[in-house]
């Protein structure tokens, strides 16, 4: 960079295209509902097909893994050659897992359906992320908390839809949710044909999809880049722990019925979401790192005390846990964006895959220890998790509204 600099703001358009930020926050509530009525029916499928607590854990190892290893490499695809239409092709993938999951008669073919929902996932991410961005008016931490809060809404409706359509009406109701990924394809459409017209300007794509420019060595990324990895994993290991067996959990301890462990899964679902609409705009506002530090490092407290606590306690601290713990998302992506400018969608790509990849390992090795321990010795571990919040003050500081950078880089 050239010792001369100037204070430019991050992209050119001034303000949020809120009407795509909405669609693609509602598509993505679409997708991530879908994709959620497969943890929800697990009480359904452990019976019917006999499952044990492993072969439940590797059902979401299925589908995190090919949600997961695909996403980087699909983000920098399309960071080195854009492909806006790949948006109604992931929904298509998602609708067709779901067809395959409504008639599956066995356990192997319940992994194949596993598996095609989680490429929809893995198509549909990173793309949707860098759309996001491009509407985010330079304001991407708030472009990322309206867009991670339509997924987060849609995994908190996945329990209801599982406790009071699928459950009391069988495996086979799951069809009739293609007409939602249906409307989610003609939505996306029209998506991707804005994300082509925005693209066709190239200096306002450049600017739109690129970021602040800081003087940080390589080493010094890959470290930071590690320890945001480091921490996606304390953090969906946990909620990982929360939406395979949370319904389990408090079945085998509260001895609550299967409708209403449902409905407290929701309860905490919801609280994910509310909490994801905050942490970008403080992030924005107030500087990422310090959102880092108090929602991974924050929730520690309140994880430790949720073994010990009775059903009300349980669900109290379940909702602040979600409140807390959610507001890091979007702003790790944000922030990783930043560390890597210019690779929006390998970056993003990685952050979902890890964040999928890193729950599907926790679910799977959480199913193994609950088999050979107990539910209740599973969240006693998890408890500790969040200490690794630690970390973050390993991070740079990064500053926020506005960024340094050199005449050459102005487009």
């Amino acid at each position: 960079m050239s010792a001369t600099q100037i204070e430019i703001p991050l992209v050119v358009d001034s303000k949020p295209v809120f009407r795509i930020l909405t669609i693609i926050s509602i598509c993505h509530l679409l997708n991530d509902m879908l994709a959620s009525i497969l943890p929800s029916i697990y009480p359904m499928l452990k019976s019917s097909f006999h499952l044990n607590f492993a072969q439940v854990g590797l059902i979401t190892l299925t589908y995190q893994i090919t949600a997961s290893l695909l996403q980087p490499l699909i983000g920098l695809r399309t960071d080195k050659k854009p492909s806006p239409y790949s948006l109604p092709f992931g929904m298509g993938l998602t609708l067709a897992g779901l067809l395959l999951l409504s008639f599956a008669g066995s356990f192997s073919m319940i992994l194949v359906a596993s598996a095609v929902v989680g490429t929809g996932s893995s198509v549909f991410h990173p793309e949707s992320s860098r759309v996001a961005r491009m509407a985010s008016g330079g304001q991407h931490g708030l472009a990322q908390s309206l867009f991670q809060v339509g997924g987060n809404a849609g995994l908190s409706l996945g329990p209801l839809l599982a406790a009071f359509i699928v459950i009391p009406r069988g495996q086979s109701s799951i069809a009739c949710f293609s007409l939602a990924a249906l409307a989610g394809m003609v939505m996306l459409t029209n998506v991707s044909g804005w994300a082509n017209l925005h693209r066709s300007d190239k200096k306002k794509f450049k600017a739109a999809t690129g970021g602040p420019q800081f003087n940080l060595s390589r080493k010094r990324v890959v470290i930071s880049i590690s320890i945001l990895m480091a921490l996606l994993f304390s953090k969906f290991v946990y909620l990982a722990s929360l939406t395979s067996y949370y319904t389990f959990y408090l079945m085998n301890k509260f001895q609550v019925s299967v409708q209403n462990a449902q409905v407290h899964l929701f309860i905490f679902l919801g609280a994910v979401a509310m909490g994801t609409i905050a942490g970008g705009p403080i992030g924005d506002r107030m500087g990422r790192k310090r959102v880092i530090w108090g929602s991974i490092l924050g929730v520690l407290p309140f994880t430790l005390a949720l073994p010990y606590a009775n059903l009300v306690w349980t669900s109290i601290l379940s909702v602040v846990i979600g409140l807390i713990l959610a507001s890091a998302f979007s702003v790790i992506v944000v922030y990783a964006q930043e560390l890597v400018p210019g690779r929006v969608g390998m970056v993003s790509g990685l952050c979902f895959g890890f964040a999928f990849g890193a729950a599907g390992l926790g679910a799977a090795l959480l199913g193994e220890l609950a088999d050979l321990t107990s539910v209740n010795f599973v969240y006693l571990v998890c408890s500790f998790l969040p200490a690794v919040g630690l970390l973050t003050a390993f991070l740079p500081d990064l500053e926020r509204p506005r960024i340094l950078a050199t005449t050459s880089d102005v487009v």
